[in-house]
C-alpha cells in the first residue's frame, strides 16, 4: 500500500437536484479544495482531482453513485491507487452535531449513516478518518431522511461558505499535522 498518498472522499449524491443539500456538504468541501484543479472521471465511477498538501499527494474524490452505494466505487479507487483505509478521509454530514460544527475522528460506528455503512462494509473496516460536518437535527415533524435532502436554510447559508472553508482547512491540518493536532484545532 502507498503510505504517502491520501484519498479524501466527499460524500454526497449525484445530480443538480442534490448539489446544494445538507447531505452533500462533503462534496461541497471537496469542490472548495479543488477550486484550482480540474476533475476527471475515473473508471471506478468516481470523479477525481489531484491535489497536494504539505508535499503529500492527495486524490480528491466524489462518487458518481448515490451515497448509500459509495463504498464500492471508493474501494475500487483506493485499490487502484493502493491507498489503505489508514490514509482515507471521508467528509460527511452529521445530524448529531450542531450546524457549523466540525468534529474529526478515526474509526467508529456508522450512527445510521448509510454512506459510512457502505464504506465500512466495502473496506471491511471502520478504521478510516471522518471529518464530521454538523448539520444539526431537524425539529419535529420533519423526518431526518427528508431533512438531509433539503437545501440549507437562509440563516445557514450566511455561514455556509465559512463552514466549508473551515472543513477544507481541517482536511489540510489532518494530513499535514496529524489527528491530535487537527482535533485540538477543530473539535471545539
Amino acid at each position: 500500500m502507498n503510505s504517502d498518498r491520501w484519498l479524501v472522499l466527499g460524500l454526497g449524491n449525484p445530480g443538480d437536484q442534490y448539489a446544494s443539500t445538507r447531505h452533500n456538504i462533503g462534496q461541497m468541501v471537496i469542490d472548495y479544495l479543488a477550486s484550482d484543479v480540474k476533475f476527471s472521471n475515473h473508471k471506478s465511477k468516481t470523479q477525481i482531482a489531484d491535489f497536494r498538501v504539505a508535499g503529500k499527494s492527495v486524490v480528491l474524490a466524489k462518487t458518481l453513485s448515490y451515497m448509500n452505494e459509495s463504498g464500492a466505487p471508493t474501494k475500487a479507487l483506493a485499490d487502484f491507487y493502493k491507498i489503505a483505509p489508514a490514509n482515507l478521509i471521508v467528509i460527511h454530514d452529521e445530524l448529531d452535531i450542531d450546524f457549523n460544527t466540525i468534529r474529526i475522528k478515526l474509526g467508529g460506528g456508522d450512527n445510521g449513516h448509510n454512506g459510512l455503512k457502505s464504506l465500512t462494509t466495502n473496506f471491511a473496516s471502520p478504521d478510516y478518518y471522518r471529518l464530521r460536518m454538523g448539520i444539526g437535527r431537524p425539529q419535529a415533524p420533519i423526518d431526518p431522511a427528508d431533512y438531509v435532502l433539503k437545501p440549507f436554510s437562509q440563516p445557514e447559508k450566511k455561514e455556509l461558505a465559512d463552514f466549508i472553508a473551515r472543513g477544507a482547512l481541517a482536511i489540510e491540518r489532518l494530513i499535514e499535522k496529524g489527528l491530535d493536532y487537527a482535533q485540538q484545532e477543530f473539535n471545539k
